[in-house]
């Protein structure tokens, strides 16, 4: 299969910072496939996402429902050219930031990885200060010293573009579609 031929995996975790944006970008590209965390399921119905019309628009969706996180098992058959996950959780930084894939969506990250697909985060806690909107308001918050340090280290990876701004996401993205 060549590049052009490829999927795009997503991932979602329990994050609305930026979440419009992402799903926006989402529906804007051909061939994706929607890897939700067992949050990022639950943010989807705060901000009034429903599956059903991602579905319609020809977006694959694969929930956080296994022990085993089967759909993993796709990064094996070389259908993907880029894992995204946006918008990343602080959490979800740390732990990909650290190496643990317990969940879904750190292990598709880890499975992408070891398969060579390059991936891009758009991590939520990057700065001192983050303005961002919750489910029915704008809300200021102080992410912690470890916050921004797992950023940091997660910058540090091979193969993967962090980045910290919808502009930034899109430019990332560019490269690969």
């Amino acid at each position: 299969m060549n590049d052009l031929e490829k999927r795009i995996a997503w991932g979602l975790t329990g994050s609305g910072h930026y979440l419009k944006e992402s799903m926006e970008i989402i529906k804007s590209l051909d061939n994706v496939d929607l890897f939700l965390s067992k949050a990022g399921y639950e943010v989807l119905k705060w901000y009034d996402y429903d599956l059903k019309d991602l579905k319609k628009d020809g977006i694959k969706v694969f929930k956080d429902v296994t022990a085993s996180s089967a759909p993993v098992s796709l990064f094996y058959e070389d259908i993907y050219k880029l894992l995204v996950i946006a918008p990343a959780t602080s959490n979800t930084v740390a732990q990909m930031a650290y190496g643990m894939s317990d969940n879904l969506i750190t292990n598709i990250f880890a499975q992408a990885g070891k398969c060579n697909i390059h991936s891009i985060v758009f991590a939520c806690d990057t700065e001192p200060v983050v303005i961002t909107e919750a489910p029915k308001k704008m809300v200021t918050l102080y992410p912690r010293e470890i916050d921004l340090k797992n950023y940091k280290l997660l910058k540090e990876f091979k193969n993967t573009d962090v980045v910290k701004h919808v502009t930034e996401l899109k430019s990332a993205l560019k490269k690969w579609t």
